[in-house]
């Protein structure tokens, strides 16, 4: 049995036990055996993130960290491939770096692959920093945006500037990296390619492959974080894979803020219909389902809440036009808090977790337009003649089954009433009805 596969089995029986699965004797002995043979044998970890830093990808490292220290691993390597992301996120990774038992490789991977931003200062911490031929780092400038999407102010940018500065030189200290560099690309945004960083002392290896990785520093002593040395045995080495679980990879998907932006249009739209017509069912239901994911997906994007408002106080709009005769102004007042909210919704410091604006703005007005559509629809059917009860019989042809003297009998809509007239009307006589009385009587009048 390959050791790839007892690996599976292992991270299967404690995800089974995680979750508050019994599992019968035969497979907790399997597993048991197989735990055996690969604390026997230990492996070299690979996580690949190939996202921007937020909770998620947050989760997932750390996860992964923390089962390899479970597992007995030798060596961890993060394969990263990132244009940056949250800081929160970020300093939760880092943090999991430096105190983890097992050591920790960044490596910046495939060719073309980046690790900005975040990416930089998370490669940074790591035990060892490797990239890839055609790579780059660095870009590390800190942006930020408040509640309402407004940038911060000089004064707090310098304040938030200098903490990121500090807080590299003293991770690129620890680690014996260049601190000027490392300051450089915090403050000017300096960008390095694989070469200039390696020269500059700024990574530690430039590898084609992970078996490249190992067959490099096989048998190399290297300094914790905590000050520590260690010789690193990874000769022969399994590269066990360690996936994302279904979980993540589903709120990986729904946290593009692409998708999230849908979800929150399609649940607004479903709900505004389920309440325009009570007793549909499916579009509330679609519709409150694609609110709460939307809602999950703003946990992990940066919200911006006056658009959020906008884009509410639009529906609220089209709401309004159909109560309020305001000749179509409320309408297009809902389309432009609705484009305008759109674009401001979620305010990111990277332009991988905000919508695209070739995307956003034809569908923030393909979906005002439906919403004009709708209230169209509601006014029509508002202003169009009842068709039951007494409005619906006022008006109605019918014919005087006796004569009206002035009181009588009249057959209309496919009934017999009892009539009166402010006339004699002969038997036979076409009449209308002009008003409904009480106690079931109608009145009639002659038609010429």
């Amino acid at each position: 049995m390959s050791r790839q596969i007892q690996y599976k089995l292992l991270t299967c029986f404690q995800l089974l036990h995680y979750n508050g699965f019994r599992v019968k004797k035969f497979v907790l002995c399997f597993c048991l055996f197989s735990w055996l043979t690969i604390s026997a044998y230990p492996a070299v970890m690979k996580i690949t993130v190939d996202a921007p830093i937020h909770p998620v990808t947050s989760e997932y490292i750390l996860n992964s960290i923390t089962l390899a220290e479970q597992n007995n691993h030798d060596l961890i390597i993060i394969v990263i491939n990132t244009p940056g992301g949250l800081d929160s996120s970020m300093r939760e990774i880092i943090e999991k770096i430096l105190a983890s038992e097992v050591p920790v490789v960044a490596y910046v991977s495939p060719s073309g692959a980046r690790a900005a931003s975040a990416g930089f200062f998370i490669g940074i911490a790591c035990d060892l920093f490797v990239m890839a031929p055609g790579t780059n780092t660095g870009a590390a400038h800190p942006v930020g945006v408040s509640l309402t999407g407004q940038a911060m102010d000089e004064t707090m940018a310098e304040k938030v500037t200098n903490d990121a500065a500090s807080y590299i030189k003293s991770i690129a200290g620890k680690r014996g990296r260049n601190i000027k560099m490392a300051e450089a690309a915090v403050r000017d945004s300096l960008s390095y390619t694989e070469q200039e960083a390696l020269e500059g002392q700024l990574i530690d290896l430039v590898a084609q492959s992970e078996r490249e990785i190992l067959a490099h520093f096989h048998g190399k002593t290297i300094q914790r974080f905590n000050g520590e040395e260690i010789t690193l045995n990874l000769q022969n080495q399994d590269i066990v894979e360690q996936p994302m679980t279904g979980r993540q990879k589903f709120l990986l998907t729904i946290s593009n803020p692409n998708l999230a932006y849908i979800l929150l249009m399609l649940g607004l739209l479903g709900l505004y219909f389920e309440f325009s017509n009570p007793g549909a069912i499916l579009p509330g239901v679609l519709g409150g389902i694609s609110i709460l994911l939307a809602i999950f997906a703003f946990q992990i994007l940066p919200i911006n809440y006056v658009g959020l408002i906008l884009i509410l106080l639009s529906i609220a709009m089209f709401i309004l036009d159909i109560k309020i005769q305001s000749y179509g102004i409320l309408s297009i007042g809902g389309v432009v808090a609705m484009v305008i909210g759109s674009i401001m919704l979620i305010d990111a410091p990277i332009p991988e977790l905000r919508p695209s604006l070739n995307f956003i703005i034809p569908f923030a007005v393909g979906i005002s337009l439906i919403f004009i559509f709708l209230v169209v629809l509601a006014v029509k059917a508002h202003s169009r003649r009842s068709v039951t009860g007494s409005e619906g019989l006022r008006g109605k042809i019918g014919t005087a089954r006796t004569a009206l003297q002035p009181e009588g009998k009249v057959f209309v809509h496919g009934e017999l009433w009892n009539a009166e007239a402010d006339q004699e009307i002969p038997e036979g006589t076409k009449v209308k009805v002009v008003e409904v009385l009480p106690n079931l009587k109608i009145k009639v009048t002659k038609i010429d």
